[in-house]
């Protein structure tokens, strides 16, 4: 597998499951400002979608869209436990939560990392972080991960879109339990791994 990302960006949770898994794979950069690769790929030809992340699969095939990529990436390794058995309950209480973080917090996000939105379109975004992220605080308060007490892609991915927050100015001091999970989750050795594989930490 190869996976196509941009330093920081949601696909990092990807590179983070990959980690996990222990899987063989490659990486390959995202040069946004060409829309090619630092390994010299034409990108609109790999993903019209011109954004990462984006999963050229074994037999050649490419797949996209992170929360699809990271249940794709887990059932590769059904015991490594990291997305619950696919048609149980448990798998869609874990679909149901990427695809929270995915349209409601990270999406919030967006508007911060654009220099030409107002402010008040800013203000509304935050006011709305504000709201989606005292849900998972709640959720937080009892148990140490997402689903409870097992690391899972959904984990991967809240992790790395609530890491925006310093990049942004969004001020977590009102969520303890927030902050407690993403130190937590900052030392695990496959999320240690991926962010020194894309230069985010030494």
């Amino acid at each position: 597998m190869k996976l196509y990302y941009a330093p920081g960006a949601c696909s990092l949770a990807s590179h983070i499951i990959l980690h996990e898994t222990g899987l063989p794979f490659e990486i390959d950069k995202l040069i946004p400002a060409t829309k090619t690769t630092a390994g010299g790929e034409d990108f609109m030809q790999i993903n019209p979608k011109g954004y990462v992340p984006t999963l050229r699969l074994n037999d050649g095939g490419i797949l996209t869209e992170g929360a699809a990529i990271l249940q794709y990436i887990a059932d590769q390794k059904p015991e490594s436990g990291l997305a619950p058995m696919a048609g149980t309950m448990d798998r869609y209480r874990l679909q149901e939560w990427l695809t929270f973080i995915g349209t409601e917090i990270h999406k919030s996000f967006s508007p911060m990392f654009n220099k030409t939105a107002a402010v008040e379109v800013k203000d509304y975004a935050r006011n709305l972080l504000t709201r989606r992220l005292g849900y998972a605080e709640a959720q937080l308060a009892n148990r140490p991960y997402l689903m409870g007490d097992h690391f899972t892609v959904a984990d991967a991915y809240l992790f790395v879109v609530a890491s925006w927050s310093s990049h942004v100015g969004f001020d977590l001091g009102s969520f303890p339990h927030i902050r407690e999970y993403l130190a937590r989750i900052a030392m695990r050795p496959a999320v240690q791994a991926a962010m020194k594989s894309e230069g985010l930490i030494k």
